[in-house]
């Protein structure tokens, strides 16, 4: 860890100047005079004085890594050393973490702010020319600011967020570092023969996280469970046999999220087969990341790949072109190839076209992609193509015209195993795809 901390205070400058040039050019551009950027507030319950997890806003974090303070504030021009506005209260109720300043405290100026509504006393004056950025409008509204998350400059912003610093892409790499870490304990606990209950608290223990410390509600799926995309319950009984599992779930570090997914068969099967043959169909779209490319061009090659595969493992009864022309494939792969990663888990700017936020339409045929745009050095993807048997959109294919193109018989053969969906987070370079999943060891 300590050769990590050194090189992330090696690359940390050059991220402030990175984001200093960044913010100086939009706030030019849009003829504004400074940011101030909010951390956000813990929001309660209704009726209640319990407070929902606190996620901070990702323009924060963006700056410095503190994403479990609330309340605090940074003033940005572009020019001046940034100001941090710290919230360290006197409360005996709560837990107080201390200023830990580390390697970036240098690069702000720091005020400690004791009581959240005396923030007013620490922000400039006047509020003229200062653009607000953050959730709580009532409260910029409160303190007086008139510009308020301009969409022109966030769309300047997001548009460059795809962009990542050195400092960034060592905070991506060690965030898979540690879910491929918590992943390979799960992947122990699902041949244990666990519960999805016990393989989540596997995964966690791991790592030392809460439920609510990892970037997304983990997805620990067995068995049938598997073909429902946004899996979110954990049952506590473990069935009476494990045939597949597939868990997605991820890990942070200092704000950088990892998102990696997994399917595994108990037995060496056709199951199993068919993980290996998706694995090769993964690992050759990440091939295909090139600077230049469309994002859903690739979208649409491995789309195609697919429909191979359902013709390699006879759940067709036509060509892969047939199966690409009447849509069925569809059916089987429901989902976009993958999306930014970053700050975000889905991060931000994937349609964008330019700064100025133009918008790079989906292709109608899959209007659930999560990202068109070209793909460039220095950016962040997943990469996670999926092949599943869902019943209710294999039930549309059944009832419609195209039904004689699937062979049902070793189609519900699968229904089962759920589906199978393998996601590996890579940094695109000029010369070459970093595949940040693989090279922290998880196969």
């Amino acid at each position: 860890m300590s050769n990590l901390i050194n090189k992330l205070k090696e690359e940390y400058p050059a991220h402030i100047d990175c984001l200093q040039k960044r913010t100086k050019a939009a706030l030019s551009r849009e003829n504004i005079e400074g940011v101030v950027i909010h951390s956000g507030q813990e929001i309660k319950a209704f009726l209640d004085d319990n407070t929902y997890p606190f996620r901070v806003n990702p323009h924060f974090k963006h700056w410095l890594p503190l994403i479990a303070s609330p309340n605090c504030w940074l003033i940005v021009n572009g020019e001046d050393k940034p100001t941090l506005i710290y919230y360290q209260p006197v409360d005996f109720w709560h837990k107080i973490t201390p200023l830990d300043e580390s390697y970036w405290g240098e690069f702000f100026t720091i005020k400690i702010l004791k009581q959240a509504s005396d923030v007013d006393k620490l922000l400039p004056y006047d509020k003229t020319g200062l653009a607000y950025i953050g959730s709580h409008i009532e409260v910029a509204t409160a303190l007086g600011f008139e510009v308020i998350n301009p969409e022109p400059l966030l769309n300047y912003f997001h548009y460059h967020r795809a962009y990542k610093t050195a400092y960034e892409q060592s905070c991506l790499r060690q965030s898979n570092t540690l879910a491929v870490k918590a992943h390979q304990a799960a992947k122990a606990a699902f041949y244990m023969g666990n519960s999805e209950y016990d393989i989540q608290n596997a995964y966690l223990n791991a790592i030392g996280y809460t439920n609510n410390e990892t970037p997304y509600a983990n997805i620990v799926a067995l068995n049938k469970h598997c073909s429902i995309l946004h899996y979110m319950a954990f049952e506590t009984i473990a069935p009476q046999a494990h045939s597949s599992f597939l868990i997605d779930a991820g890990a942070n570090f200092n704000g950088y999220a990892a998102d990696i997914t997994r399917t595994y068969s108990f037995k060496q099967d056709r199951f199993a087969e068919l993980i290996a043959r998706m694995n090769q169909l993964m690992l050759s779209a990440v091939d295909a990341l090139k600077p230049g490319t469309s994002y859903s061009d690739v979208h649409i090659a491995t789309y195609k790949e697919i429909a191979k595969v359902l013709a390699e493992f006879d759940f067709i009864k036509v060509s892969a072109d047939t199966a690409v022309e009447s849509g069925i494939v569809s059916a089987f792969f429901p989902h976009g190839l993958g999306h930014h990663l970053g700050l975000q888990v889905h991060d931000v700017g994937g349609f964008m076209a330019d700064e100025r936020g133009t918008h790079i339409n989906a292709p109608e045929q899959h209007p659930f992609l999560r990202t068109s745009r070209v793909i460039e050095a220095g950016q962040a993807f997943t990469v996670e193509p999926g092949l599943y048997f869902i019943d209710s959109l294999l039930q549309g294919v059944k009832d419609s015209s195209h039904s004689d193109q699937v062979n049902w018989n070793n189609v519900d053969k699968m229904r089962a195993f759920g589906g199978i969906r393998i996601e590996d987070n890579i940094i695109v370079h000029q010369s070459h795809n970093e595949n940040m999943t693989r090279d922290s060891g998880l196969d």
